[in-house]
């Protein structure tokens, strides 16, 4: 590894290393405008300018290798002059928009400039005026800020996968801008936002809405999805003004998805604020005390066997205890997390969990794809997918309907008819997974929730056992392969608290089927309510959506962002969310409607504060103890043996911008979905 003298001192950094590198080893702060530890190297800012010895001008550190014998000086009178030089070049077309620009206060030129630059411009020409780009409705530009760091262009590129932004011509002409004025089309394109180190690029949902020390921070989770990304809830009295990425290894890195990040708007409209019974065969307001009432008349002297809970996709564990502990008091055993009938077997942990975890994607060198599509079901996971491609030696193969993932993915097959030669060996894709040390496969929803799940997930198993991706901790460091990627926040949570029809129990398609005479859906918006018949429902949620249309009885929830609760990713990882304001109206945290409800019919639940939910849910469930640790998942036979479906396995996710309550209800959604809607149809040549 080589030794460098850093302002005198002596630093030993691993080989590869850049010189900005050992500068920050050293505990020197370089100041940096195009260079990011997580996209290729540019070196055109010059901001990271240092002194060498025997060279006879200033090195940009940020692309300079580390060599053994280097001599680096970063505080010299020469190192200062070439900062301020480099900053009132910079300015000389930026224009002076620090009072409304929304990067004010957060602003990476301001802070540099504080620090680095000159205290006054030798430049008296006009300022270059440039034309502000059209990117869609989630990005606003102002091109006269833009310095050229190309991040943007590096992270659409790069990490996104999308190559729909570049610089267009040369000097003091070049302009960043799409290729044609059209929308970019990344799940991810948000995240240049952050990216940007001036304010060029803005929020166009939060733009002038608010400045930055105005907003109360709260870190928390995101629950649009099962990666669990790690997010900072910035609200503003009780209104949430925006939501942005944290910084988390393991999971999002520091990136976050489209719909994470700007769908938040929909928190605050067609929300649920006071409880309704229908009366006269229409919803009417009434007092939590009535609601109660209705409820407890509806279930007094009713067969147990008849009644039934259906969870929805964004339910925290806390709400699930209460369920399932107020499902046992009444006496049925017809309870079930799995709106979408995906068929898991829960008598083994790690058939429901990613148990490559997302971060262990790095380490595979094949993987096969099972009906899931996780561009859409899983962005940051795709992301990651990406990651691990671009390092190279890494094969892909798809079993499921073809679609651009944003790398090469071979494509082997439509259905279960494919997996099953797979399994056999009879396909040519089974050489790659018999020559790969380390090979991952990864199922998904559009897979397991077919009428043949139950099959599918055993040929699945059967294909981790043959090709080596199950290697025990006791022969190494261990590998599990075999990756299961949900769509529900909810859903790892659900099943580890064994909230699944017991024995008797009716499953969610059979209660959604009429099957009940009384139905709880907690939550529950991504279920079809037509069948339901006569079922008088209960629905508790935060928005009139699917599951508030079919209810007889509506009582209020509160959302993720207006609760502590805990949350269980896809890898099986418990993290807790955060209140960052408060449920409008008579709207309550979940779990405290349940525990009061319980009290209404008669059977009182002794469940009382916060953590008494906490040591009832480690009782039932254990490995959940521990915040950001995950529990290892003890390999075992699982599945059903069976035939399967020869049709292919069609995609659970239709519109990426829709995909609950939240994002139905967020005006910037549904001009995102319309938007690429209508580009789709165009590219198909489909008639409108």
């Amino acid at each position: 590894m080589p030794k460098l003298s850093i302002d005198g001192e002596e630093v030993e950094v691993p080989a590869g290393s850049t010189v900005l590198q050992a500068c920050e080893a050293a505990g020197r702060e370089i100041p940096v405008f195009c260079f990011h530890q997580r996209l290729n190297i540019a070196g055109n800012c010059r901001m990271c300018l240092v002194e060498m010895e025997k060279s006879p001008k200033p090195i940009a550190s940020c692309a300079m290798p580390a060599a053994d014998g280097m001599v680096i000086r970063t505080g010299t009178e020469q190192v200062h002059k070439a900062r301020r030089g480099v900053l009132e070049m910079l300015l000389i077309n930026h224009p002076l928009d620090c009072p409304i620009c929304d990067q004010g206060g957060e602003c990476d030129l301001q802070d540099i400039t504080l620090f680095y630059g000159p205290d006054k411009s030798r430049f008296r020409e006009n300022k270059r005026p440039v034309t502000d780009k059209y990117l869609g409705p989630l990005i606003s530009t102002h091109m006269t800020r833009c310095i050229h760091c190309t991040r943007c262009i590096r992270f659409i590129n790069e990490i996104a996968g999308v190559e729909e932004l570049g610089a267009v011509h040369r000097g003091e002409h070049m302009e960043i801008t799409t290729w044609i004025e059209a929308a970019l089309t990344s799940e991810l394109q948000g995240n240049i936002i952050d990216l940007c180190p001036v304010g060029a690029l803005n929020s166009k949902p939060y733009e002038y809405r608010a400045r930055t020390w105005e907003l109360k921070k709260t870190e928390s989770i995101d629950v649009l999805d099962a990666v669990g990304s790690n997010i900072r809830v910035d609200t503003r009295g009780n209104e949430v003004m925006r939501i942005l990425p944290r910084l988390h290894e393991d999971i999002n890195e520091e990136w976050l998805s489209d719909k994470a990040r700007f769908s938040y708007d929909g928190l605050k409209r067609r929300r649920l604020d006071r409880p309704y019974v229908k009366r006269d065969g229409k919803l009417q307001e009434a007092s939590w005390r009535d609601a109660f009432a209705a409820i407890a008349h509806r279930l007094d002297g009713r067969d147990p066997g008849r009644i039934g809970f259906v969870i929805g996709d964004m339910v925290d564990c806390e709400t699930m205890v209460l369920v399932k502990d107020l499902a046992q008091a009444i006496g049925t055993a017809s309870v079930d997390c799995r709106q979408d009938g995906a068929k898991y077997d829960t008598s083994s942990r790690a058939s429901y969990l990613f148990n490559t975890t997302i971060a262990g994607i790095e380490q595979a060198d094949a993987c096969l794809l099972i009906g899931t599509d996780p561009r859409w079901e899983a962005p940051l996971i795709n992301a990651r997918l990406r990651k691990r491609w671009l390092k190279g030696g890494f094969t892909i193969g798809r079993i499921g309907r073809p679609r651009d993932l944003t790398y090469p993915v071979t494509e082997l097959g439509g259905g279960g008819q494919t997996l099953g030669e797979l399994a056999d060996g009879g396909h040519d894709f089974a050489q790659i997974l018999e020559k790969a040390e380390r090979p991952m496969l990864i199922v998904g929803q559009g897979a397991l929730s077919r009428s043949d799940g139950a099959a599918v997930l055993h040929l699945a198993a059967r294909i981790a056992d043959r090709y080596g991706m199950i290697v025990e901790a006791g022969e190494g460091e261990g590998w599990n392969g075999f990756n299961v990627l949900h769509t529900a926040a909810s859903r790892v949570g659900g099943l580890d608290l064994g909230l699944v029809p017991g024995r008797g129990g009716k499953d969610a398609a059979r209660m959604l089927a009429g099957e009940v005479d009384t139905l709880f859906l907690i939550g529950a918006d991504e279920v079809d309510t037509s069948r339901l018949g006569d079922t008088f429902v209960i629905f508790q949620g935060t928005h009139g959506d699917r599951g508030a249309h079919a209810a007889d009885v509506i009582l209020p929830g509160a959302a993720y962002t207006e609760k502590h609760g805990v949350y269980v990713n896809t890898e099986g990882r418990p993290q807790r969310a955060k209140l960052a304001c408060f449920p409008p109206g008579d709207a309550k945290e979940d779990w405290r409607i349940l525990r009061a409800l319980s009290e209404a019919i008669g059977k009182t639940l002794p469940l009382d504060t916060p953590a008494q939910v906490r040591a009832r849910m480690l009782e039932i469930a254990p490995q959940l103890a521990a915040f950001d640790v995950i529990e290892p998942a003890e390999w075992g036979a699982f599945g059903k043996a069976g035939d399967t479906l020869k049709s292919p396995f069609a995609p659970v996710i239709e519109d990426f911008y829709a995909t609950n309550p939240i994002s139905r209800a967020s005006t910037v959604m549904q001009e995102c979905g319309a938007l690429f809607a209508a580009r789709d149809e165009g590219a198909t040549g489909t008639d409108g």
